[in-house]
């Protein structure tokens, strides 16, 4: 196993331990659509969690990969939001938040080296 994919790992438990510890953050970049914000916050922080842990064990890889892929898709709406919605972008220039939403498929492709 790469040392990238310890990486890519080690980004997605910690995020996931952020979703966990402070929802209120992640609560505020939702949108409004979406219903249970926090309910959906904590369940994608356990599912971060969970997938970048997953990554490490060979019997469970595939399966937290392409699941880090969904998340990243399911991921879109958010960064449209937060990029359209002055409050939810957090103050933020819109350059952070354009580069913000094109990671999601730089994130995406790393991801899917690894299948």
């Amino acid at each position: 196993m790469g040392w990238h994919l310890y990486i890519l790992s080690f980004i997605f438990i910690l995020a996931g331990i952020f979703h966990l510890i402070r929802p209120k953050a992640f609560m505020r970049i939702m949108p409004l659509y979406l219903p249970h914000h926090k309910l959906l916050v904590y369940l994608s922080g356990i599912a971060e969690i969970a997938a970048g842990v997953g990554i490490l064990f060979t019997q469970t890889k595939a399966i937290a990969i392409w699941s880090i892929i969904i998340m990243l898709v399911l991921f879109f709406p958010v960064h449209i939001h937060m990029l359209i919605n002055k409050k939810a972008g957090l103050n933020l220039p819109k350059p952070v938040l354009m580069f913000r939403l094109v990671l999601q498929f730089g994130l995406i492709y790393w991801a899917y080296q690894y299948i």
